[in-house]
């Protein structure tokens, strides 16, 4: 008996100590991943690189659209025309909150 309290003495001390660094790890990695994706190099790149997807997607559509042509189900088509006159239109923020700056 006085092994099986030892034992679980021993457990609740190792899970309250591991808890605690745990938690002060996840709190470093999280402050540290705000510093990161505030800077405004990284927030630029991210933007151009959102911006660059959207524009490849949309050449890709046009290539699929001309070679698959009326197989294209209308509602695809209908997003993609209304994000095109959105960005023509300098629309503002977009779905994924950038601002195309």
């Amino acid at each position: 008996m006085r092994y099986r309290l030892t034992f679980v003495a021993g457990l609740a001390l190792g899970y309250v100590l591991g808890t605690r660094a745990g938690r002060e790890r996840y709190e470093q990695l999280k402050k540290s991943a705000r510093r990161i994706s505030q800077n405004p190099a990284v927030r630029n790149t991210a933007e151009s690189a959102a911006l660059q997807g959207r524009e490849f997607a949309g050449k890709a559509f046009h290539t699929v659209s001309e070679k698959v042509g009326d197989r294209v189900p209308d509602s695809v088509a209908g997003r993609v025309r209304s994000l095109r006159e959105r960005n023509a239109t300098g629309g503002g923020e977009d779905d994924w909150g950038t601002n195309n700056t």
